[in-house]
């Protein structure tokens, strides 16, 4: 009679325990398919990214303020535009109206956490200049346009070989987590050589005549 009873009640327990077990085994297969996803690359956006939004804070929100005091408002303060990303799906891209210390840039940063931009990537297009593009850059769906990239460090050169829509179509060729790295440390290294050089070579003094002449000189002698 005992036996049976315990059968009986093995029996009741199975279907909750299943139901358990199929449960953890459906939040593990979810657990795992989103590690998956979750690439090198996009683990250095939300880890540098939000770090960088971190630092920047204070300053990006002391420069909408007064921006937008300059501006008669918040809205004047941020530029809001339309952008082509990853799977060809637009996004709006709002970033300060300012390129002093490259805060309009470094405004994006949300995006880059959110998803929408990555750290390294090509440069976020229109609309109008994906339409125009046609199935040649059908590529640039498969990526995540970037806060920068090879076409924004290497496009000031004046080469030809150097041409934007080059440089992003040999970075799709060529990215990878070594790469990324390079381009965020040219970067950093462009403003920080331009603004010591503007430290180091600053307006010569212009010496008046007088500070030439000896002691007791007199423009009558």
């Amino acid at each position: 009679m005992r036996n049976a009873r315990r059968t009986a009640t093995r029996r009741t327990r199975h279907p909750a325990v299943s139901a358990t077990a199929g449960a953890w085994s459906s939040a593990a297969g979810h657990l795992t398919a989103a590690l998956g996803a979750l690439t090198v690359k996009r683990s250095l956006d939300l880890v540098l990214g939000s770090a960088l939004l971190a630092l920047t804070a204070p300053v990006l929100a002391l420069a909408a303020l007064v921006l937008g005091a300059r501006t008669r408002g918040s809205a004047g303060a941020v530029r809001r535009e339309v952008r082509i990303g990853l799977g060809g799906h637009p996004f709006e891209l709002r970033s300060l109206r300012t390129r002093r210390l490259r805060l309009d840039l470094l405004s994006r940063l949300p995006h880059v956490v959110g998803g929408t931009l990555s750290l390294v990537g090509p440069v976020p297009l229109t609309p109008e200049e994906t339409v125009a593009l046609g199935p040649a850059g059908r590529w640039r769906q498969e990526l995540r346009p970037g806060l920068t990239g090879l076409a924004q460090v290497r496009a000031r050169s004046g080469m030809p070989w150097d041409e934007p829509a080059l440089l992003d179509a040999h970075y799709a060729e060529h990215h990878g987590t070594r790469l990324d790295l390079a381009i965020l440390a040219q970067s950093v290294r462009i403003p920080l050589h331009a603004a010591l050089r503007r430290v180091r070579r600053p307006g010569k003094a212009r010496l008046s005549d007088t500070d030439h002449r000896l002691p007791n000189y007199s423009v009558a002698e």
